[in-house]
């Protein structure tokens, strides 16, 4: 099929609901997804687009302007718009307990975090269980958006007993690094990885599209003492991470 052909209004444009600009958008989003537009690909003049599908201008500007801010496409002075190359995944090792700052500080990414939460706050139930909390304690929470490389790559909620944690206002890096300095540092972890598609809030923080793939993992961490320091509950852009584990064939 022609990128002609996969935007006529056919088959696609009165199928869903939402937002016209918004069902262009996921269009020219599903075209990138399955090829048909490759990275570095010139997509159709505005105009023309508009023209084939019988969406306005401006809807078919606010639908190329989203695909820009998500960095799906790119937008070049005089040439047009093209699809942007495909960002590199991040290969991350599961035999290795490291905080996201000090992994992609290694391979050389600048990393920033936005802050979603931190402070002391009644526990959940789930907390309670995994941080073996007693009745009327607290538990220390800090959230945030991890970016690197000036891309937004994961959502981290961390949750910590308030004595290992007690002012959750003075990280303000690596939560690891604070550990350490103050000999509390995990040294093993039990970590479990489901697939999810992405709600919308979490998309959105993500700079993706709702509904696409992601990776939740639940992690506990634990000190040389055998108590659980943090319960870690963090989203990953599916298309940003591979996790790599080595096997070795158990002994007979």
């Amino acid at each position: 099929m022609s990128v002609i052909d996969y935007f006529k209004p056919d088959d696609w444009l009165g199928s869903s609901t939402g937002p016209r600009y918004r069902r262009l958008q996921e269009r020219i989003e599903e075209a990138i997804g399955n090829d048909l537009l490759a990275p570095g690909a010139p997509l159709p003049p505005e105009r023309e687009i508009a023209n084939i599908t019988g969406l306005s201008r401006v809807t078919v500007r606010k639908a190329m302007q989203a695909l820009v801010e998500k960095g799906s496409i790119i937008q070049r002075q005089g040439s047009g718009s093209f699809v942007a190359d495909a960002p590199a995944r991040v290969e991350q090792s599961l035999s290795r307990l490291t905080s996201f700052t000090e992994d992609m500080e290694r391979r050389g990414l600048e990393t920033e975090s936005k802050w979603l939460e931190r402070g002391l706050f009644m526990p959940s139930p789930d907390e309670v269980i995994a941080l073996a909390l007693s009745s009327g304690d607290s538990v220390a929470r800090i959230a945030r958006l991890r970016i690197a490389g000036g891309r937004p790559m994961a959502i981290e909620r961390a949750s910590l007993p308030p004595d290992i944690l007690p002012n959750p206002t003075i990280v303000t890096r690596s939560l690891y690094e604070f550990l350490g300095q103050h000999a509390n540092r995990p040294d093993r972890a039990i970590q479990k990885i489901s697939a999810v598609n992405l709600n919308e809030k979490d998309a959105a923080l993500l700079s993706v599209s709702p509904g696409d793939a992601g990776l939740r993992i639940e992690r506990s961490s634990y000190l040389p003492s055998g108590r659980v320091a943090e319960f870690t509950r963090s989203i990953y852009r599916g298309d940003a991470y591979d996790f790599v584990a080595e096997l070795r064939l158990a002994e007979k």
